[in-house]
């Protein structure tokens, strides 16, 4: 396919982007026809068969078709592997993607850039520089930092970002720092999920600046978090409600479960909510609140399901079941994990369970609180 048909493939994500409410002005309508997608994966990209990965590389006929479409593509597995590096399958999870032209410029227009603005972004591109060049084509290379904690990934998205003429400042260091060198930043724009938002992110971004970042839990609920700064280095803000997930930054990604422990131990009762809650979105995330580091899993055996929650760091677990339609918990540990969720999702559901996008987050030095509206 050629130049050209690159051109009408832009020009159609732009419309179909458009006329999805994501793209709504044309500052950043104008950057998506100008960046070619295409750029940032001629190493290919993978696409799930079943359980597995296969590499589809850029000399395949539909290739340039894939790379205009509206989906995450992923470009790294486990850590280091790319397409070229495999034929065939490989089960292993990804680590690195372009994620979804939608997503890209929902965020782009929820940062309220204005001509002039300094962005800082962390998490090049999203892993492959494209949403670097949509900041580069609308506010000029030389206001764009972006920081990678990958050197390859980095490397890679320079290429890509070089070809289509942008040469923004790129820095290989953990994202979580910032990039104090060129602060103070107008908007910094997480393309990373994190548990907690880095204060060091406030401290460079300026007083009436903007921070843009979704916050996960070990549960897989996220929401995307657009704070304002205030001059007392305080961030206040809210959800957007976008349900936005993206790969966790590396530091804050869970521990490995390793033994599980004996959930024939510990004490029994009958619950008053359920395991099941746990598969509303909105309900986890609450949840989450309560037991940032928990994970979740599922355990199937001739007895039935098991609905278990550990805390690897503390050594906590719960264990739920239903039988004849009641719910029953076994905890152990020091930290009740169950008792923690239960209460938190009960004062929710009394409050009238609020959307997220009616929640408030407030960062200080000390951490992070959020809350939800009462009656």
């Amino acid at each position: 396919m050629t130049v050209t048909d690159s051109t009408a493939l832009r020009r159609e994500l732009v419309d179909r982007l458009t006329a999805d409410g994501a793209l709504r002005s044309e500052p950043w309508r104008a950057a998506v026809e100008a960046v070619p997608r295409h750029k940032f994966l001629r190493d290919g990209f993978f696409r799930r068969f079943g359980d597995a990965w296969q590499p589809v590389p850029a000399d395949r006929e539909d290739w340039l078709e894939h790379c205009y479409t509206d989906e995450s593509l992923v470009t790294q597995i486990a850590g280091t592997i790319v397409p070229g590096d495999i034929r065939g399958e490989i089960l292993r999870e990804p680590t690195s993607s372009s994620t979804l032209p939608s997503l890209v410029v929902q965020m782009l227009e929820d940062l309220q850039v204005q001509d002039g603005d300094r962005v800082l972004e962390i998490g090049t591109g999203t892993g492959t520089g494209y949403s670097t060049g949509l900041l580069c084509h609308r506010l000029g290379d030389g206001l764009v930092t972006s920081v990678e904690v990958d050197a390859e990934v980095s490397r890679r998205a320079g290429i890509g970002l070089g070809a289509c003429g942008y040469f923004p400042d790129l820095v290989v260091g953990d994202g979580l720092a910032g990039h104090p060198d060129g602060a103070p930043y107008d908007r910094l724009v997480a393309t990373c999920g994190v548990r907690e938002v880095p204060h060091t992110w406030l401290e460079q971004t300026k007083p009436g600046g903007m921070v843009l970042a979704t916050l996960c839990g070990w549960m897989h609920s996220s929401e995307l978090a657009q704070l304002t700064v205030g001059h007392d280095g305080v961030a206040h803000g809210r959800f957007l409600g976008r349900q936005v997930s993206f790969m966790l930054a590396r530091p804050h990604l869970p521990p490995p479960l390793g033994i599980l422990p004996d959930f024939e131990s510990g004490e029994e009762r009958s619950t008053r909510v359920g395991a099941d809650v746990l598969d509303d979105w909105d309900a986890r995330f609450v949840a989450q609140l309560a037991a940032p580091r928990t994970q979740r899993l599922s355990l199937t055996s001739a007895d039935g399901t098991r609905h278990v929650l550990v805390d690897v760091e503390a050594g906590a677990w719960a264990a739920l079941a239903l039988d004849r339609e009641q719910w029953t918990v076994r905890q152990g540990g020091p930290v009740p994990l169950w008792d923690a969720m239960e209460d938190h999702l009960l004062r929710w559901q009394t409050d009238g369970s609020p959307a997220l996008d009616r929640f408030e987050i407030v960062i200080t030095p000390q951490g992070q609180r959020v809350t939800w509206p009462t009656p």
